[in-house]
């Protein structure tokens, strides 16, 4: 079973290796991806919250938050094209940063490539929650956190919060 990885833990700030094999081993590592993002009630994980140095993530493709008929996507090394100027601002929240939400503005709409699990590529337009979840999700990839986008303020007063979500690793 898949263990989720926390604030703090350097695998996520890196960026994450390509994937370069697809093969049954990917299939199966998708396939419990999206079971721990289930387990975990999430709408997206990327590979680094599971330990795992890899281009992959699951995601829900809601159309809107609340949207539980949303069918789930898995993408391989995926990369954002364009991002729309205009731009929402909505709270997320994090499966590796439990019980910290903050405000972020993000374009409403992304183009993305990526591969699916036999390799072969895909472009999208996302918007919505979508869009939102596969931008929050690429930022994984890349080593970064919605904490990011908060202001300096709203990180000090988070600072306590987040020490305390570092020590989870550790056990």
């Amino acid at each position: 079973m898949l263990k989720l990885r926390y604030y703090g833990d350097p695998i996520l700030r890196r960026r994450a290796m390509d994937v370069q094999a697809f093969d049954a081993a990917l299939r199966d590592l998708a396939s419990q991806m999206l079971e721990a993002m289930e387990r975990e009630e999430g709408v997206g994980l990327a590979a680094p919250q599971v330990g795992l140095d890899l281009r992959l993530l699951v995601a829900l493709a809601m159309r809107e938050p609340g949207d539980e008929s949303a069918e789930p996507v898995v993408m391989v090394n995926p990369e954002i094209l364009e991002r729309s100027p205009e731009t929402w601002v909505y709270e997320e929240g994090c499966l590796s940063i439990p019980g910290v939400r903050g405000d972020v503005t993000r374009p409403e709409r992304v183009r993305v490539h990526y591969q699916d699990l036999d390799g072969t590529g895909h472009t999208i337009d996302a918007d919505g929650m979508f869009g939102r979840i596969l931008q929050h999700e690429i930022d994984h990839l890349n080593g970064k956190l919605f904490i990011d986008y908060l202001s300096t303020a709203d990180k000090l007063l988070l600072k306590a919060r987040l020490r305390s979500i570092a020590k989870l690793n550790d056990e």
